[in-house]
């Protein structure tokens, strides 16, 4: 069932056109993934389903309700440019915003301090926004969008100033929300984690959805046409290849799509004339492949696969 439908919506801001015509449903209990460049429209987009901005044609819907204020304490939203009171103590702060959603004070405060817990944050409570560091603001941010425990939760940026450690936490916890039944729509450039995570994308350029559906739909339907090679040696050969791209090239490695018909066997056979071949994989393309192929400055197209 569509939780958040997205129906052919536009928005302009003078003569730029933020968002063309841009549709996708998301699924109940499902991780939707919006990715793209900076400037594609996805922030836009998520401010229309929040009712922060209204489209300027199309509609959106929640639950069956077009957006509104009403929809609004429905999500949990936490937003790319995070917005907490540098002056009020985390506990104030935490406890105001989630009561603000509609929760009761004593149900509140369970769960603010369940969250500081699994955040290693309770010892936070009275200190003022202010005094936090910047991934220790948005660990603040992220508790004030789920506390009230609401069923839609949309995550502009989630990662966006977290280090390593605390962003494996935040995408735990993203993913046993997900587990719980909740539906979650986050946008990210950062393609690794749409792989780790994400049921269904959207992926935006230039204001349009060029390619929406199921991921794992998606990567088989290109087939496996890209090459994982490990080698030790010189790499110089990888520049005499024809008919390929090559991504993610490193002194040992190359991750490289096959274009036009070139032979796998060809490109093993002259890797081997010229270094010490590790692993030779054929695999279906990364997500940052398959990105490149779609709105790559030679090859944009617009795609929908169920």
């Amino acid at each position: 069932m569509a939780v958040i439908e997205v129906k052919d919506i536009y928005k302009s801001f003078g003569k730029t056109k933020a968002v063309n015509g841009v549709s996708f449903d998301v699924n109940e209990g499902r991780i939707f993934g919006l990715l793209g460049p900076n400037g594609a429209g996805k922030t836009t987009t998520i401010r229309m389903i929040n009712f922060i901005l209204t489209p300027d044609s199309g509609e959106v819907t929640i639950n069956g309700l077009v957006a509104s204020p009403e929809t609004q304490r429905m999500i949990g939203y936490m937003p790319e440019e995070r917005g907490l009171y540098k002056k009020m103590k985390v506990f104030d702060q935490l406890m105001y915003l989630t009561q603000l959603k509609g929760m009761d004070a004593g149900a509140a405060k369970k769960s603010i301090e369940y969250w500081l817990e699994r955040f290693d944050a309770a010892d936070w409570k009275k200190r003022e926004i202010n005094e936090l560091s910047k991934g220790q603001s948005q660990k603040i941010q992220f508790i004030a969008t789920i506390a009230h425990n609401p069923d839609i939760y949309i995550f502009d940026e989630p990662f966006s100033g977290l280090d390593p450690i605390n962003s494996e936490t935040l995408k735990e916890i993203i993913i046993e929300l997900r587990e719980q039944g909740k539906t979650i729509l986050f946008s990210t450039h950062r393609m690794e984690q749409v792989e780790q995570m994400c049921d269904d994308i959207c992926l935006f350029n230039q204001g349009e959805a060029v390619l929406t559906g199921n991921l794992r739909h998606i990567k088989s339907s290109f087939g496996e046409n890209t090459i994982n090679l490990e080698f030790e040696g010189d790499g110089s050969f990888l520049d005499k290849l024809e008919n390929v791209r090559i991504n993610n090239r490193s002194t040992n490695f190359a991750e490289i799509r096959v274009l036009n018909g070139q032979s796998m066997q060809d490109i093993l056979k002259l890797a081997m004339e010229h270094a010490e071949i590790h692993k030779f994989e054929r695999i279906e393309p990364s997500l940052n492949e398959i990105f490149i192929s779609t709105v790559g400055e030679d090859n944009i197209k617009k795609a929908e696969i169920k």
